[in-house]
C-alpha cells in the first residue's frame, strides 16, 4: 500500500495512527489561579495551569499532579480552598466532556463573577488576570494571560457606591 501524504484527501490529521486522540475532552478555559502563600515547591499559578493542561493531556489527575510534581491530595485541597471556584470549574470542565454528559443548562464559565466576593479578592483577579494553557502538539507551549475586566468592572462599581454614599451624607 502507498504511503499517502500527510494532508491527503480522506487521510486527515486524527486519521493518522501515530497521532493522540484528545476530542473527547475539552481544552482548559481561561481561570483565575487560586490566591495562596508563595512557594517555591508550591502551588504557583505557573504549577496550577500546568495541571490543567496536564489533565487534559492525559485525562488522570493522578498523571497529572505526577507531571507538576505536586500529590493528589494537595491538588484536591487546593481545589476546596475558597477562592478557588474558577480552578475548580475549569478542572470539572476538561473532565466533565470525556465522561459525555451534556446539560442543558448555560456555560459555567463565568459562574464566580456572580458571586459575592470580597474587595481583597477582587483586587486578586485584577491584579492576576485569567490564565489559560497553550497546548500545541500534546505539549504545553505557554500561558496564555489576559485582563480580568469584569473584575475590574465590578471593583469600579463598588467604589462608585461607596464614594457617591459619602457624598449624599449630610455633613
Amino acid at each position: 500500500m502507498a504511503h499517502l501524504p500527510r494532508f491527503a484527501p480522506g487521510n486527515s490529521r486524527n486519521d493518522r495512527p501515530d497521532r493522540v486522540q484528545y476530542a473527547r475532552r475539552s481544552r482548559p478555559p481561561e481561570f483565575t489561579p487560586v490566591k495562596i502563600r508563595e512557594r517555591a515547591d508550591g502551588w504557583r499559578p505557573e504549577v496550577q495551569c500546568g495541571f490543567l493542561a496536564a489533565l487534559y493531556l492525559t485525562g488522570s489527575v493522578t498523571a497529572a499532579v505526577r507531571e507538576v510534581g505536586m500529590s493528589a491530595k494537595s491538588a484536591y485541597r487546593l481545589r476546596a480552598r475558597e477562592g478557588a471556584t474558577s480552578f475548580a470549574n475549569a478542572w470539572d470542565h476538561v473532565l466533565r466532556s470525556e465522561t459525555g454528559k451534556q446539560d442543558d443548562r448555560p456555560s459555567k464559565r463565568h459562574e464566580a463573577d456572580w458571586r459575592k466576593v470580597t474587595v481583597s479578592e477582587l483586587i486578586w483577579r485584577v491584579e492576576i488576570g485569567l490564565w489559560r494553557p497553550m497546548i500545541y502538539r500534546g505539549k504545553l507551549r505557554g500561558i496564555a494571560r489576559k485582563p480580568d475586566n469584569s473584575a475590574l468592572l465590578r471593583l469600579i462599581r463598588r467604589l462608585d457606591r461607596v464614594t457617591s454614599g459619602l457624598k449624599e451624607r449630610p455633613a
